[in-house]
């Protein structure tokens, strides 16, 4: 059984949030929370598989109740928030950073049109996140003596060689923003390709997103409009709820419903029109997220001869994307998040980062 304890001041969707993780088998509730302090006793208490954690509560909110957990007994925490107050969104990234592993919306209630998908998505979020392993995050106020550096091995390095890619695209579903934000700071704002990427997460959340992502990044990061013009040096993120493709001229083109795509927007249908578009002349990154989504189509640039990128196993919440893609033989190089930047910027300019 996995157990799980749900953090939420509201009553009623406390009550809800308990009758929809009941309905698996293979959940149990062990406790819930009114706010983040009850949070904080009860994780010691029952010892959960997985905590959802609201946002805005009173006594201590989600972002504090989250970062204490993560330094005295870490566990994987799924953010359930409403996702249409500003501040709120905001706030879900930042305990993001503090160590959640997930966030979604909260479910819609009994006879909206989307109530058994939000359903499901909560059910499988909680089921996927109970494996995953995480840290000890240390307390900020907390002084360590530094550990003396053991000498560093002497690598042999191989140069890599320049690649005339002409966009690079990129991949990511469950545990990505985090990544998406190491890999944008480590760009330098003179990058001189365009960037685009497709990352699933909930309605709602995608311009807290760009908004907290160009607090680090030296790039300006766009939700793409349609007909819009991608231009070097700088980002573009997929909108809610549209497939995007770029054209050969590179223009943004956004199409609302494309059957053979599950999911929508779609890393493999971002990622099958730069090939159809730009050939072998493209750099794709795959990055963590549960399912295979783009991992095909990741295969099929490497075949053509285009540069590939996976994220590693050990950085991955979910390594189901990228891992696909290492299984199907689509990843030139297999990195960690705080290895691609340099090795994006080494493969389009030949020089290593910071020279």
């Amino acid at each position: 059984m996995i157990k799980v304890l749900i953090t939420e001041d509201s009553p009623v969707v406390r009550g809800y949030l308990k009758y929809i993780l009941s309905l698996d088998p293979d959940i149990e509730v062990v406790a819930t929370a009114q706010d983040g302090e009850e949070a904080v006793q009860m994780v010691k208490m029952y010892n959960p598989d997985v905590v959802t954690m609201d946002i805005h509560m009173p006594k201590m909110d989600g972002f504090e109740a989250t970062r204490r957990i993560m330094e005295t007994h870490p566990v994987p925490i799924v953010i359930v928030s409403a996702s249409w107050n500003p501040e709120e969104v905001d706030k879900t990234f930042r305990t993001m950073e503090a160590g959640a592993v997930a966030a979604l919306e909260k479910p819609r209630g009994m006879g909206h049109p989307d109530s058994d998908s939000s359903i499901k998505e909560l059910l499988q979020t909680v089921k996927l996140m109970s494996g995953v392993k995480v840290v000890r995050r240390w307390a900020r106020h907390k002084l360590f003596k530094p550990v003396p550096e053991a000498p560093p091995e002497v690598e042999v390095e191989v140069p890599t060689p320049v690649v005339p890619a002409k966009i690079v695209a990129i991949g990511a579903s469950t545990g990505g923003p985090m990544v998406l934000k190491t890999i944008l700071s480590g760009l330098p704002k003179d990058f001189p390709l365009p960037v685009v990427i497709v990352q699933h997460i909930a309605m709602g959340f995608l311009s807290g997103l760009r908004d907290w992502l160009a607090r680090t990044a030296s790039m300006p990061i766009h939700i793409a409009e349609n007909n819009q013009t991608i231009h070097p040096g700088h980002v573009y993120l997929a909108p809610d709820g549209f497939q995007m493709g770029i054209d050969r001229y590179y223009r943004v083109f956004l199409q609302k419903y494309v059957s053979e795509y599950t999911l929508c927007p779609s890393v493999s249908f971002l990622f099958q029109s730069v090939i159809q578009s730009f050939g072998e002349k493209a750099i794709f990154v795959l990055l963590t997220g549960m399912g295979r989504d783009g991992a095909e189509e990741m295969a099929k640039m490497k075949k053509l001869g285009g540069f590939t990128i996976a994220q590693d196993k050990e950085s991955s919440v979910v390594h189901g994307m990228p891992g696909e893609a290492i299984r199907l033989g689509g990843a030139s190089v297999v990195l960690p998040p705080e290895k691609i930047p340099s090795k994006l910027i080494e493969l389009v300019t030949g020089k290593k980062k910071g020279h």
